[in-house]
């Protein structure tokens, strides 16, 4: 968790993005906008959450799945529940 919070401004940052790209799809949606706009908007917004997830993702692996103080066991299971997570978020 100390990486989250070490990054926290930049991961706020990064969220605030996001819901700022989601208004600008809804207020494109409510004025009947041309679908390629429309599309290109989704388009940032999946890269920007793409983008947190990255970061985040590589902070924790740094951080709890790369750490010498695990064992074995510990591992696996850190492993097991970032698996879950990546198959939850590449459906």
């Amino acid at each position: 968790m100390a990486h989250l919070i070490a990054h926290k401004a930049a991961l706020q940052t990064r969220v605030r993005k996001i819901q700022g790209q989601a208004g600008a799809l809804d207020k494109l949606l409510e004025q009947n906008t041309d679908c390629l706009k429309v599309l290109q908007q989704v388009a940032a917004i999946k890269g920007a959450v793409n983008g947190l997830m990255k970061q985040v993702l590589e902070d924790h692996i740094r951080e709890h799945i790369g750490s010498r103080t695990l064992t074995h066991e510990e591992r696996d299971t850190e492993v097991d529940a970032l698996i879950t997570i990546l198959n939850s978020y590449l459906k």
